[in-house]
């Protein structure tokens, strides 16, 4: 729903869209670029985007434009910069009140927003959440003590867990608000631009060979060590995959991670090519070197919903996070491997486990070293199909 409909003559000339500033979380914002995108085809349309993110959007179809913002600038600092575009329609896809206080000032007539208490009288157009969304919320440690405690008690284990439908995808919360311009609120896959000439740049920068069939691995998590699957698990998994015929690995990850590959990456040996780039790459850079991998063993993070988003099939096994809500790809798709937690107190949403890890060791090394196995003959047998027949 929405304070004041939008007339079915309004065709803003100039838009301004306030991105999120997390990177999985502006991975998912695509789709409902794209259908902006398609309901105002002429329209100026810039992205107001944290500093650290700009990359991202680099040759995006959607967008003519990216206005960049420090940390360190303030609500007036913004708005006045935003007042000089002279945009006549803001579209914001945080839930923050800064967000609606920066478009306010700006002086920009049209507003659209989801409804926060305190901040809907900043926005002209107030979208509400419909009925029926499923939004799981964080446990607190007590709770999950709690939890575990009576299914130790009962001697059995709960009923199928709660899952959100489709719908309650993030994915979703940033279409409905395109949707409230009359934009079509069908989702599509989220999409990432990588040129050619940027994916020949990183093979010869790191040697990725197009001859090896490189799998990617990305074993840490910003948010903390609760998305985390134990190293050594990695570790086996790998050494399981390195016997297969032409394979190779690489270790993909930030700064913090750069002491985490390296120690994976000195139990491979020589029994298969491995290449670091955790801490190497500039975000077009780790754009383009997922794009290289033929898949991504990964835990919930933003480099997961990137190489989703540039083609590379995930597997991804999750915890305390819920792959109903912030999974990567569009809901249902079959190239992914998603595997959830059995345990009953996931997802709980913390940042670390006060308990005893159960959603992520509950995750076999066989069971996990299986599913890339399985999406990797599935995309060598794709790319085989693909392939131009010699003549």
């Amino acid at each position: 729903m929405s304070s004041a409909a939008l007339p079915s003559s309004f065709e803003p000339r100039r838009i301004v869209v306030r991105g999120v500033n997390w990177l999985g979380d502006a991975v998912m914002t695509t789709p409902a670029l794209h259908r902006l995108r398609e309901r105002f085809p002429t329209a100026s349309i810039q992205l107001l985007t944290h500093e650290k993110l700009t990359g991202l959007w680099t040759g995006h179809p959607t967008v003519d434009g990216v206005i960049p913002f420090s940390a360190k600038e303030g609500v007036f600092t913004v708005a006045r910069r935003l007042r000089e575009g002279r945009h006549d329609l803001a579209v914001l896809f945080p839930n923050s009140h800064r967000a609606a206080l920066e478009v306010r000032l700006a002086g920009i007539p049209r507003r659209v927003g989801t409804s926060r208490r305190w901040r809907d009288w900043l926005l002209t157009d107030v979208v509400g959440i419909p009925d029926g969304i499923v939004n799981l919320k964080k446990r607190r440690p007590d709770e999950i003590r709690a939890l575990l405690a009576r299914e130790e008690k009962i001697g059995s284990r709960r009923n199928t867990p709660l899952r959100p439908g489709p719908e309650s995808h993030h994915t979703h919360l940033y279409l409905r608000l395109v949707a409230a311009l009359e934009a079509d609120p069908a989702s599509v896959v989220p999409y990432l631009h990588v040129a050619l000439d940027e994916m020949a740049t990183v093979r010869q920068r790191w040697n990725l060979d197009p001859a090896i069939t490189w799998i990617g691995i990305n074993p840490g998590a910003e948010y903390g060590p609760a998305k985390r699957w134990p190293v050594d698990r990695f570790q086996a998994v790998i050494h399981r995959l390195a016997s297969r015929t032409g394979v190779g690995f690489v270790l993909f990850g930030g700064p913090a991670d750069r002491g985490l590959a390296e120690t994976i990456a000195s139990g491979i040996g020589a029994t298969a090519p491995v290449r670091i780039l955790a801490g190497e790459t500039s975000l077009r850079e780790l754009c383009a070197g997922l794009s290289a991998c033929a898949v991504l063993l990964t835990n919930d993070t933003g480099p997961m919903h990137v190489a989703a988003a540039v083609g590379t099939p995930v597997v991804v096994p999750f915890g305390s996070t819920s792959a109903e809500l912030t999974g990567p790809g569009l809901p249902g798709d079959s190239r992914h491997r998603l595997l959830r937690s059995n345990a009953v107190c996931a997802p709980c949403f913390l940042r670390t486990c006060p308990v005893d890890f159960r959603c992520m060791t509950g995750h076999s090394v066989d069971h996990v070293a299986a599913m890339v196995s399985e999406v990797l003959s599935q995309e060598i047998s794709i790319r085989r199909m693909e392939r131009p027949q010699q003549s």
